[in-house]
C-alpha cells in the first residue's frame, strides 16, 4: 500500500512538472482598444482579476502577468498553461487567446535618397525619379514629425543623431527617456526624443538577459536598429563611408529633421551569433507599440517579420498596427527576406504599408582576372587586393579527409589543408556556413585570396562582404567558368583586382533576390507588397558595439556600414511618409499609403520594365505598385482613403468578431474585394467581377480625370463612369471596375496562373495608377 502511495505521489509530481514545463507566454485579446479614460493601474487590476480566475492564488496571478495593453490592443500578456489559456478563451468577452512563439518574429535584415530624387543636390539624368526637389524644404525636412522604430535600439553617439540646430521637442510628445546599462537620460536629445526597452517576454523564455550579449537598456549592441533609425531620420553627415572607404559620400536619412522615438524590443538570441539575427517577442513588441501610440508618434517603422504568415488576430504586429491606424499613425513594415519563393510575404494586413526591396544605381566592382586572360566581373566591399598573379585552386581539391561530400567546396571551418592552400587563391562556393567565415578559413590555411561563387540557389544576386583578405564574389555561371579553367591547366593562376565604387549603373532598380513575393497567403484579394524601395547595399549608421559582419571573431569597429534587406527598404518608406505627414498633416495613414502607391514607377533607369535579379521581368508580386517616388507622392492628385471602421468591416468579411460595444459586424459585411485599396487582386476569375472603389480629390479644385487601362492578358477591364469630374478639393467620387473573362483563346495556357496589368486615372498633370493581378479558375 505504501509503495502504491509513493508511486501516486511520484506520478502527481511528474504531472505537475510536465504542466509547469508547458507554461508559456500567451496574448489575451478582448477585441477593440477602447479602455476609455481608465488609468493603467486600473486596467492592470482588471487583468489581474482575470488571471486570478484561472490561477490558484493572487500571488501566482500577479507573478504570471507581463504587460497590460491599453492602446495597441485591449488585452494583456501572461504566462499560462494550455489549460488556463483554454479557460480564458471560453469567456464571452475574450476574442482570442494565443501563444507567443519564441521564434515567430525576427529582424528583416547615402546614395539611396539621391537615387529616388529626394536629395536636393542630386544631379540625376533619370527624370522619372528626379522631380520636385523642393519636397524636403516643403516638408521642412520632416521637422516635428515623430517617427517611432521598434527594433534593436540605437547607438546614440553616432553623428547621425546629432541635434545641433534643431528646435525644441514637439509639445505633443508624451514619451520618456528610459535609462539602463550604458544609457542615461542625457543620451536623449532633440533628435532622439525618447527611448524605451522591453524584455519581459524575452526573459520569460530565455531567463535573465546575458550582459555579455546585450545591454538592458535602449542601447543597440547589434547595429540593425541604428541602421534603420539613421535611414529614416539621420542628420546629414559628410564623408561617411563603409569599411574600406566604399560608398563614400554624405550619409543622410530621408527626413533629416524628423524626431526619433526608439523602442527596443529585439534582443540578441542567447548562445547564437549576432549574424544569425535577433529575436523579437510578440508580448514585448505589443508593449512597444502600445507606448508608441500613447507617446504620440506619427509614423511607426517596423523592420520585423515572420517566417510564415499568421492570421491577423494572431499577429501582434497586425493587431497593434490596427489600433495605431485608429490613432492615424502610419505603420510601415518590411515585406520579408524569404524570396524569391512565391507567397513568402510577411506583414500582409491591408492597414500596413508593406515594403519590398530593390537595388540602387550603385555597385562595388572587384574583378578577377584568370591566367588565360579572361576577366570575370566580381563584386565586393573588401578593400584589399593582390598585386600579382597567384596560384588558383578549387576548395574541393584541397580539403582535409573526412569532409562531407556535399560540403567539400564550401570552405567550412577546419576543412582546408594548409599545405595545399598556402600562398594560393581559393575558389569556394556558397552553401553552408557564414560567408565571412569562408574567407577566414582560407586565411587560416595560408591562402592569399578568396573567390566566392554563388550556388544555383543564390540566383544572379551578388554577395557583398568585407572580408579579411583579398576577396570577390561571382555568379554561379562564372564560378563554373573559373572551375573549368582550373581543370584545364596544370598551373591555374588568377589575380583579384582593386575594388571600386561605381555609380549610375544600369539597370536600376532591379528586385533583390531575397525580397519576399506574393501572392498574399492570407487574403489573395489584397495585393502585396505595396511598394518597393532601396534595400540592397544601403549605407547607414552602425553600432560601435558590433562589427560589420556581426561575427564574434570580427573585431573591426565602424561608424557606418552597408547592409541589405527589406529591413533597409522599410525605413525609406517610413521617411517618405514622415515628409508627406509634414506637408499634409490632415491626411490619413491610408491616404499617405495611397499617394506612395499610385505614384510609384514600374520602369528602371533604362526606361524598361523593372526586372528581377536574374533579368526576368518582375511583377507586382515582387514590387507591388512599383518603386516609390516620394517627390511625386506629395501631389498624387487622387487618393484611395480608408478608415479604421473600413478595416473592421474588412475583418468582419473574414469572419472575425468584435466585443467593442461601439462596433458590431453587420449580418452581411462587404466583400474584402471592395476594401478601398489602391490595387486590385482577383484570384480564380470565372466570369465577371465588379469591384467598387472611391477616390478623393487632393489635387486641383476643378479637375477632370479620364480612365485608361492595360488589362491583364485574357481579361477586359472597364470603368463606370470612365470620366470623373471634381469641383473642389476633398470631393469624393465612386466608380466600379468591371473585370471580365476574355475568350478561351486569349487565355490559353494561363489556367491557375496570375497575369498582371494596371488601370489609371489622369487629368493630364497627375497619373494615378493601380496595379492589377488576376488568376483564372
Amino acid at each position: 500500500m505504501t509503495k502504491i502511495f509513493i508511486f501516486f505521489l511520484f506520478l502527481l509530481t511528474l504531472l505537475a512538472s510536465s504542466a509547469q514545463k508547458q507554461k508559456q507566454v500567451y496574448i489575451v485579446h478582448f477585441g477593440g482598444s477602447d479602455n476609455g479614460e481608465k488609468a493603467l493601474h486600473e486596467i492592470q487590476e482588471t487583468h489581474h482579476s482575470y488571471l486570478l480566475s484561472v490561477k490558484d492564488n493572487e500571488e501566482e496571478a500577479r507573478a504570471s502577468h507581463l504587460y497590460s495593453y491599453k492602446h495597441s490592443i485591449n488585452g494583456f500578456s501572461a504566462v499560462l498553461t494550455p489549460d488556463e489559456a483554454a479557460r480564458l478563451s471560453e469567456l464571452e468577452e475574450v476574442v482570442s487567446v494565443y501563444p507567443s512563439h519564441p521564434e515567430k518574429y525576427s529582424l528583416q535584415t547615402t546614395r539611396s535618397w539621391e537615387f529616388v530624387g529626394l536629395d536636393e543636390v542630386a544631379k540625376q539624368n533619370w527624370n522619372h525619379f528626379n522631380m520636385g526637389q523642393d519636397l524636403l524644404s516643403k516638408a521642412r525636412y520632416g521637422q516635428d514629425v515623430i517617427v517611432g522604430l521598434v527594433d534593436s535600439g540605437v547607438w546614440p553617439e553616432s553623428k547621425s543623431f546629432s541635434d545641433e540646430g534643431m528646435g525644441p521637442v514637439p509639445k505633443s510628445w508624451k514619451g520618456i527617456c528610459q535609462t539602463g546599462v550604458a544609457f542615461n537620460s542625457s543620451l536623449c536629445n532633440k533628435k532622439i526624443i525618447g527611448a524605451r526597452y522591453y524584455l519581459k517576454g524575452f526573459e520569460q523564455v530565455y531567463g535573465p538577459l546575458n550582459a555579455t550579449e546585450d545591454d538592458r537598456s535602449p542601447r543597440d549592441m547589434d547595429g540593425h536598429g541604428t541602421h534603420t533609425a539613421s535611414t529614416v531620420a539621420g542628420r546629414r553627415v559628410p564623408n561617411a563611408s563603409a569599411f574600406g572607404g566604399f560608398a563614400e559620400g554624405t550619409a543622410s536619412g530621408g527626413a533629416p529633421l524628423a524626431r526619433l522615438a526608439i523602442y527596443k524590443a529585439c534582443w540578441a538570441t542567447p548562445k547564437a551569433s549576432k549574424a544569425a539575427g535577433n529575436t523579437c517577442f510578440e508580448a514585448d513588441m505589443l508593449a512597444a507599440i502600445d507606448d508608441a501610440i500613447r507617446d504620440g508618434v506619427h509614423v511607426l517603422s517596423i523592420s520585423i517579420g515572420t517566417n510564415q504568415p499568421f492570421a491577423f488576430n494572431r499577429d501582434g504586429i497586425a493587431i497593434g498596427a490596427l489600433n495605431a491606424v485608429k490613432h492615424n499613425i502610419l505603420v510601415a513594415c518590411s515585406a520579408g527576406n524569404s524570396g524569391p519563393a512565391p507567397s513568402s510575404l510577411s506583414n500582409l494586413a491591408p492597414w500596413l504599408i508593406t515594403v519590398g526591396a530593390g537595388s540602387l544605381d550603385r555597385d562595388f566592382v572587384g574583378p578577377v582576372v584568370l591566367g588565360n586572360g579572361m576577366e570575370i566581373i566580381g563584386k565586393t566591399v573588401t578593400p584589399y587586393n593582390l598585386k600579382k598573379m597567384h596560384p588558383l585552386v578549387y576548395a574541393a581539391d584541397v580539403v582535409v579527409p573526412g569532409v562531407h561530400q556535399n560540403e567539400t567546396n564550401q570552405c567550412l571551418p577546419g576543412s582546408l589543408t594548409p599545405e595545399k592552400v598556402k600562398g594560393k587563391i581559393v575558389l569556394c562556393m556558397r552553401g553552408s556556413g557564414f560567408k565571412l567565415s569562408k574567407g577566414m578559413e582560407v586565411k587560416r590555411a595560408g591562402g592569399v585570396g578568396l573567390i566566392l561563387g554563388n550556388s544555383p540557389a543564390n540566383g544572379n544576386e551578388y554577395s557583398y562582404d568585407a572580408h579579411y583578405l583579398p576577396a570577390t564574389a561571382v555568379l554561379y555561371d562564372d564560378a563554373i567558368k573559373i572551375h573549368e579553367y582550373i581543370k584545364s591547366t596544370n598551373n591555374p593562376t588568377a589575380i583579384i583586382k582593386q575594388a571600386r565604387t561605381v555609380l549610375h549603373t544600369q539597370p536600376a532598380p532591379f528586385m533583390a533576390n531575397f525580397t519576399s513575393r506574393g501572392p498574399n497567403a492570407l487574403d489573395p484579394y489584397i495585393l502585396k507588397p505595396d511598394v518597393t524601395a532601396p534595400g540592397l547595399n544601403i549605407l547607414a549608421a552602425w553600432s560601435e558595439a558590433s562589427s560589420p559582419s556581426k561575427l564574434a571573431f570580427d573585431k573591426r569597429i565602424v561608424k557606418y556600414t552597408i547592409f541589405s534587406g527589406t529591413s533597409m527598404s522599410c525605413p525609406h518608406v517610413a521617411a517618405a511618409a514622415a515628409l508627406l505627414k509634414a506637408i499634409h498633416p490632415d491626411w490619413s495613414s491610408a491616404a499617405i499609403r495611397s499617394a506612395l502607391m499610385t505614384t510609384a514607377w514600374m520602369k528602371n533607369n533604362k526606361g524598361l520594365p523593372i526586372t528581377n535579379a536574374d533579368g526576368s521581368i518582375a511583377t507586382p508580386f515582387s514590387f507591388g505598385s512599383g518603386h516609390f517616388r516620394p517627390t511625386k507622392a506629395a501631389d498624387p492628385g487622387l487618393v484611395y482613403d480608408a478608415s479604421y471602421e473600413d478595416y473592421l468591416l474588412y475583418l468582419c468579411s473574414h469572419g472575425f468578431s468584435f466585443t467593442n460595444p461601439v462596433f458590431r459586424c453587420p449580418n452581411k459585411p462587404p466583400s474584402a474585394l471592395n476594401l478601398n485599396y489602391p490595387s486590385i487582386a482577383i484570384p480564380n476569375l470565372n466570369g465577371t467581377v465588379i469591384v467598387k472603389r472611391t477616390v478623393t480629390n487632393v489635387g486641383g479644385s476643378k479637375s477632370v480625370y479620364f480612365f485608361s487601362a492595360k488589362p491583364p492578358m485574357g481579361v477586359s477591364v472597364k470603368a463606370n463612369p470612365s470620366i470623373l469630374f471634381f469641383d473642389h478639393i476633398g470631393q469624393k467620387k465612386s466608380f466600379t471596375i468591371t473585370v471580365r473573362l476574355g475568350s478561351e483563346t486569349t487565355r490559353q495556357g494561363l489556367t491557375k496562373q496570375y497575369v498582371f496589368g494596371w488601370y489609371r486615372w489622369t487629368d493630364g498633370l497627375h497619373l494615378v495608377r493601380s496595379p492589377m493581378a488576376v488568376s483564372f479558375a
